[in-house]
């Protein structure tokens, strides 16, 4: 074997190894915070939906990415804590929904970028600066919540017309206040009269039922909280006893015996955070990355809920449905 020859296959093998051992680098793995007022259980649905398309983005959790999940249960009080811990696991995006997570995650970090997949109102809330340029490190998707509750006592009334007084549930002294005042110039318009009754707490449902019953309500709405979808079941139950027709806020309110719902496609909304997640890991920053609105609304209605209160819903508004369960 030649000097040359020796030399030049040395360097070969030399490159070889050097080149097979840089494709053997793992590549970084990525962390995500789920920072999440609800619980486990409540989130199930829409983090498959978020989990799902970030397979499809090339995310395989436990291999480039790792996440950390944290939920408050319903205990809003948890949320800065919650979100503290999230931030000392130095994780490079947050995911969250709903203003008080948002607020809780959005304290905890001006640097880590934030994702939320609903937001109510964020810019009324002051979550950003502007939907076109949110200017800090949250951005996201919003719900469109004020127009969406005009929207929601329309269809009530057009399913049932002889209704004139609708009980408006919300968490007493929280952002559903101001959602209820947003609603009345629509109730109005639309010859309601609108009665809120609030609860603080899981043991003040049967009186907000009691007092709306009492205050001679038809029929009930509400606004996205994630107080009250963490009782979901028991208002569900409690306005099935009450013989109250409800307008619920989302597909998922029906699917567990809500009468009906109109709201954005949820699932929709944290697929797409999965792309803003995708595109924040590439180099993008919040900042720069615009709110987004929902692109997809559903309206569902629950028929075997209709005829255990003894309400029919009209056939002009059935065939507009999204989706209707018999």
């Amino acid at each position: 074997m030649s000097k040359k020859f020796s030399i030049w296959l040395l360097a070969t093998i030399l490159l070889t190894t050097v080149s097979f051992a840089e494709a053997q680098q793992p590549g970084k793995i990525s962390r995500l915070g789920i920072l999440l007022p609800v619980s486990p259980s409540t989130a199930a649905r829409n983090l498959e939906a978020f989990q799902q398309r970030l397979r499809e983005l090339g995310y395989v959790e436990g291999k480039n990415i790792f996440i950390e999940y944290r939920y408050a249960e319903g205990r809003i009080d948890t949320l800065p804590d919650l979100a503290a811990e999230v931030v000392r696991l130095k994780v490079d995006v947050i995911v969250t929904s709903s203003r008080v997570a948002i607020e809780a995650a959005k304290n905890a970090s001006k640097t880590i970028p934030i994702v939320f997949a609903a937001a109510a109102d964020p810019l009324e809330d002051g979550l950003v600066s502007s939907l076109a340029r949110p200017g800090g490190n949250v951005t996201g998707l919003t719900l469109l919540a004020p127009e969406l509750n005009g929207k929601r006592l329309e269809l009530l009334k057009e399913a049932f017309p002889k209704v004139t007084r609708v009980a408006f549930l919300r968490r007493a002294g929280s952002s559903g206040d101001r959602r209820f005042k947003e609603t009345v110039a629509v109730a109005k318009a639309l010859g309601l009269r609108l009665q809120s009754v609030g609860a603080k707490d899981a043991e003040d449902f049967k009186r907000a039922f009691e007092a709306a019953k009492s205050g001679g309500a038809q029929a009930l709405t509400m606004s996205p909280s994630p107080f009250l979808t963490t009782h979901r079941a028991r208002i569900i139950d409690l306005a099935a006893k009450n013989r109250l027709p409800a307008m619920l806020v989302s597909s998922e309110w029906v699917d567990a015996g809500g009468l009906m719902s109109y709201a954005p496609d949820i699932l929709d909304n944290w697929r797409r955070a999965a792309v803003y997640v995708d595109k924040i890991l590439k180099g993008r920053t919040p900042a720069d990355l615009p709110v987004e609105q929902p692109m997809k609304f559903e309206f569902i209605v629950n028929l075997k809920t209709a005829k255990q209160i003894g309400v029919t819903i009209p056939p002009n508004l059935l065939v507009r449905a999204n989706k209707v369960i018999r």
